[in-house]
């Protein structure tokens, strides 16, 4: 991956690619849009620290996978370990949002703030890291392609996708909060609960699955 792959086409129209792929992957609902949502109940800036969070880990593996290292996520004993540590995090996680209450304007539960759930979110999904050492070495292949000035453009193009959702997400239940309460907010948090410990358990019978086939 270290080396510049030949490149011709227009390098606006893989920007635009870029930021499509990255959409896509970030509308789609999971751990890290569950937390927004749970998080943004009480913090409106909560999506701008998780995509923060999200984004000290993200930064440094495309770096790597440029460097060459993506074999190593493709790892299954790799993939197996991740997932069953991230698969407990996020059963945690899930069962502490099914159990917060609300004291006034103030979630009582899990005390994991936003930039650190953000981080150890993207950490612990091993499916994350599976997309970025294929789909998204692709990508960084491409950017090489153009020169090693396309890549901080393309990593910002990238992070700047999931930054305007995750804020975009939490800003907005933040401000329906006057909406969200009473049977509305329990309904909230009980759907994110049950989104996380979903996630939780196809982790951990994925890995299981994989150590023992």
């Amino acid at each position: 991956m270290g080396r510049s792959m030949d490149q011709t086409g227009d390098p606006l129209f893989f920007l635009a690619m870029v930021a499509f792929i990255s959409l896509s992957g970030a509308l789609m609902p999971g751990p890290v849009f569950a937390t927004a949502v749970a998080k943004g109940y009480e913090d409106r800036n909560a999506g701008l620290k998780i995509a923060a969070g999200h984004a000290v880990i993200e930064v440094p593996l495309i770096i790597a996978i440029f460097l060459g290292f993506e074999a190593v996520l493709k790892d299954e004993n790799v993939f197996a370990l991740i997932g069953i540590v991230g698969g407990v995090f996020l059963l945690y996680m899930g069962i502490s949002m099914f159990r917060t209450k609300l004291d006034g304007d103030k979630v009582q539960g899990s005390r994991l703030r936003p930039f650190t759930a953000g981080l150890v979110l993207t950490a612990v999904n091993p499916y994350f890291l599976v997309w970025w050492a294929t789909v998204g070495a692709s990508l960084i292949g491409v950017a090489a392609g153009y020169g090693l000035l396309m890549l901080p453009i393309f990593a910002a193009v990238h992070l700047s996708c999931d930054l305007g959702w995750l804020q975009f997400v939490s800003f907005s239940v933040n401000r329906s909060r006057s909406f969200i309460t009473g049977k509305r907010y329990k309904l909230l948090f009980a759907a994110c609960g049950a989104i996380l410990v979903t996630f939780a358990l196809y982790f951990m019978l994925s890995s299981l699955n994989l150590m023992l086939s």
